[in-house]
């Protein structure tokens, strides 16, 4: 057994919440104090989120492969005695794989992992985000050497649109094609953006790289700026994500240091450099146009696009804007070659990978990686683990906000830009939010147009008024106020809104609304006409009561009801007071015997 040790704990967001900083301390401090280096040579880091967020903190020990998960501070001496002395596996802190019900040494080994295919991805949750070193060791900067050495602007291009890489942050424009757009313009100065902005309900893939692998993303921008004869680069990142901020500006700070950034790169003719610019604090400004204002000082307000920004964007000169994930992949399709990236995945017109962010009400939230063309029962069954709690599913939302939510019949369908889209969703920047048979379609609904309200800057009448007299049809819906056309005046007026805003947050805004009348018009119909919400969301439309015939008595209803509505006896059937009943659906919940319905 080697005596050489490399310990990984994952610092992203979500481990953080979780006390995984507390984690390292304490393993630092243990090491420390156990004077463990005379005898074992180890390397401790802190990293980037490794995908599996709901079961952090994670612990991964090099070379032994060995992965603890939900790791506390009581835990750290035991794991420095046993396993980094000793070379001694704790069994309860390994991974358990639900649908073996077995334990796996190395997570690498269970279905969530081994499913995926990591490029984007390909460093985070396996480097120290602030070491430079960490990510030369891995290949990182290779691609840009290989740039400057020995290839010219227009080779770059080439390979780039050989990829077939589609922008990552929703429209899917492609990448080469809008590069060599700006390119082709002859004036000065070009700019090269990043779009960090990531403001979509349940996303998080951006920020998982700039936390995690923040010099993939600088990389892929130098060689961008090289390709189009860019001079000057801005990462525009969202206000709320301060790690991420961090991260990056280490990350730029030290590739200036090591003459990656700034002046005469790599002893070239070549000059680029990066700023941060925090985000305005408003969902909008991650369109193009409006984070393009923002950048330059002035509201964040979209403008119609009649004039495109490749030719004028930040203060009317050419601007290349991709998102997070889109640079992420640039290095390594420089290394390989643009044909390797177009080999992967099944979809003509779809190539390479796609990050999702996995949440809802799946076994296995997380991040997610795979090749385009994976279809979604994939994702949510085989790497997802299938629905929480073995619940019905019933929908999944993809795209953010103004994506469709899907039900079962689509669960075959092949994840890629043209399939969503002609399903009535998107593929939007990846979020992903899988829904049960507790979720009111009505309400969910709802709340996307609630937000979409919210987040509409106003200028112009249809997006405003538009998505405003959506939800107030739909608050009424739910409230029990819907009348008998309602569903037709939905889809009039998300026919107009589509039509004549000008902007993309209000041409799609109503593709939740659309999606959910089409796939599940039936609920609609029922809150409208039978004044009842099948899943008891809405609590104006929802009466609870318990089927005696399928109640066992267990007394979980009655521990659980906040209201004290629930009585009987133990071993007899329940019953619900339905005049005392606050309607909070913990009953519904937590009765394992599907005894408690809705009337």
């Amino acid at each position: 057994m080697s005596n050489k040790r490399i310990v990984n704990v994952c610092c992203g967001t979500g481990c953080l919440a979780k006390g995984s900083m507390e984690v390292y301390e304490e393993l630092k401090s243990q090491i420390a104090k156990l004077n463990v280096y005379a005898e074992v040579n180890i390397q401790l880091k802190s990293t980037g989120c490794d995908g599996l967020c709901e079961k952090g903190p994670l612990l991964k020990i090099y070379p032994d492969n060995i992965a603890y998960f939900k790791v506390k501070v009581d835990d750290v001496e035991e794991v420095v005695k046993k396993t980094l002395i000793k070379g001694e596996i704790i069994d309860r802190l390994l991974y358990f794989e639900t649908s073996t019900k077995k334990r796996l040494r190395n997570h690498k080994e269970s279905e969530f992992c081994k499913r995926q295919y990591k490029i984007a991805l390909r460093n985070v949750g396996e480097i120290d985000p602030t070491s430079l070193d960490d990510y030369i060791e891995r290949g990182g900067y290779k691609a840009l050497k290989k740039v400057i050495s020995s290839m010219k602007p227009e080779d770059v291009l080439k390979e780039v649109s050989e990829s077939k890489l589609r922008g990552r942050g929703g429209a899917g424009f492609p990448t080469g094609r809008k590069w060599k757009t700006a390119a082709d313009i002859d004036t000065s100065p070009i700019y090269v953006v990043c779009n960090g902005d990531e403001g979509d309900p349940g996303a998080f893939m951006d920020r998982s790289i700039m936390e995690g692998d923040p010099n993939s993303v600088i990389e892929g921008m130098i060689i961008c700026a090289y390709s189009i004869g860019g001079t000057n680069g801005f990462a525009y990142i969202r206000d709320e994500y301060g790690l991420a901020v961090e991260n990056m500006q280490k990350a730029i700070d030290k590739a200036r240091e090591e003459n990656l950034l700034g002046k005469n790169i790599l002893g070239s003719n070549f000059s680029f450099d990066i700023q941060i610019v925090r985000g305005g604090g408003a969902f909008v400004c991650g369109e193009s146009t409006a984070l393009m204002s923002s950048i330059e000082g002035k509201v964040g307000e979209p403008r119609a696009k009649y004039i495109h920004t490749t030719e004028k964007g930040l203060w009317g000169h050419p601007t290349v804007l991709n998102n997070v994930e889109t640079w992420a992949n640039i290095p390594i399709i420089i290394e390989k070659g643009g044909q390797w990236y177009s080999s992967i995945g099944t979809m003509k017109d779809s190539k390479g990978t796609k990050v999702f962010s996995l949440v809802g009400k799946v076994k296995n939230t997380g991040l997610v990686e795979v090749p385009m063309g994976t279809t979604l029962k994939e994702i949510i069954y085989d790497i997802g683990g299938g629905v929480l709690n073995n619940r019905e599913f019933k929908a999944v939302q993809i795209g953010g906000p103004s994506g469709g939510c899907l039900p079962g019949e689509c669960l075959d369908l092949p994840v890629d830009y043209d399939t969503l889209v002609k399903a009535d969703s998107m593929m939007g920047s990846g979020g992903m939010i899988v829904m049960d048979d507790r979720t009111c379609m009505v309400d969910v609904t709802r709340y996307y147009l609630s937000f979409l309200a919210e987040e509409s800057c106003g200028k112009c009448v249809p997006c405003r008024e538009g998505i405003k007299r959506m939800l107030e049809i739909l608050t009424d819906i739910c409230n029990g106020g819907g009348r008998e056309g309602d569903i037709e005046e939905l889809l009039e007026i998300s026919s107009m809104t589509s039509k004549a805003s000008l902007y993309s947050l209000g041409k799609s805004a109503p593709n939740p609304v659309i999606a959910s009348i089409r796939y599940f018009r039936d609920e609609f119909e029922e809150h409208i006409i039978n004044k009842r919400c099948r899943a008891g969301v809405c609590k104006k439309l929802t009466t609870f009561v318990i089927d005696k015939e399928k109640c066992i008595g267990c007394d979980m209803c009655r521990k659980n009801c906040p209201g004290n509505c629930i009585t009987g006896e133990i071993k007899k059937s329940y019953e619900i007071d339905a005049d005392q009943c606050v309607r909070c659906g913990n009953c519904m919940n937590i009765c394992r015997f599907n005894a408690v319905k809705v009337l």
